[in-house]
């Protein structure tokens, strides 16, 4: 399978897998991240919120690997949402992060306390002005996402949402597919839940795989969806980019797909999560 997807309906490819720093401290992100380089990967996913812009910036020039070379991603957060704030603070991730752009940058959460055209057009300003190569959104319902494509001038790219094999998201993958929208799944193990599944672990067995493996192989072998993963651990780093040599069978896709159980969300957080599509 190719490592690459196109991002959205642009002719830009995204790695299937990404390394997510969320939770990390400082000094694992300044281990981890020039490891997962050496290994492999080129996609790396911070966040304002994470407080940690400046050591994956740090990381990333330590690595030796060319900047062009790696797609990275950084979020807005919920408080600078207001037109001049996002702006500036766009400004100081660039700073930490080292770099004169992002190849994609999101909106962390919905914020109903600011109007969505005001963040959207600002949003689209700093795409304009090159510090983003793309937009998109992330933890929006597919009404939310709707409303922000309507609202931006320019495409915006991805929503990026929990999704594991306990959680049914089909309905923003199909609402993104219609937006040419890829979905970028986060807490891609289920907090380590799919450790110890039996019927991924039976799967596994067949392929001479683990149980992460296989809920990482199949979400990217799903169209149009890229896969988070986040460890700071150098051998499960190695484990979970080993995921590019073997292939689910449709069959083994269904089994998977009915793992998702109703009460299977696990981020909800009060006074950010809107009111989630059934």
């Amino acid at each position: 399978m190719n490592r690459t997807k196109k991002l959205g309906n642009t002719d830009t490819n995204i790695p299937a897998l990404g390394l997510g720093t969320f939770l990390m401290p400082g000094d694992d992100v300044l281990r981890m991240v020039p490891h997962a380089l050496e290994i492999g990967y080129r996609h790396i996913d911070t966040a304002q919120i994470y407080g940690n812009e400046a050591e994956v910036g740090a990381a990333i020039d330590a690595s030796g690997v060319a900047r062009p070379d790696i797609f990275l991603t950084t979020k807005v957060w919920v408080d600078r949402y207001r037109s001049e704030d996002l702006l500036r603070s766009v400004e100081e991730s660039l700073r930490k992060l080292r770099t004169d752009y992002v190849d994609l940058l999101l909106l962390h959460w919905p914020n109903p306390a600011v109007p969505l055209a005001e963040t959207v057009a600002a949003l689209n300003q700093v795409q304009s002005a090159g510090m983003a190569r793309h937009i998109g959104v992330s933890n929006f319902t597919t009404a939310l996402m709707a409303e922000a494509v309507s609202l931006s001038e320019q495409p915006l790219v991805t929503n990026q949402v929990e999704y594991h094999p306990y959680l049914d998201q089909r309905k923003i993958i199909d609402a993104g597919r219609q937006a040419n929208m890829t979905l970028t799944a986060y807490f891609s193990l289920a907090k380590g839940s799919v450790i110890g599944d039996p019927v991924l672990r039976q799967i596994g067995q067949r392929h001479g795989k683990d149980e992460a493996q296989v809920a990482l192989r199949w979400l990217i072998q799903q169209p149009d969806v890229v896969a988070l993963t986040k460890t700071v651990r150098e051998a499960r780093a190695l484990s979970n980019f080993n995921i590019f040599d073997f292939e689910l069978s449709p069959a083994e896709m269904t089994a998977i797909h009915q793992l998702a159980r109703r009460d299977g969300r696990l981020v909800s957080p009060e006074g950010l999560a809107p009111e989630w599509d059934d």
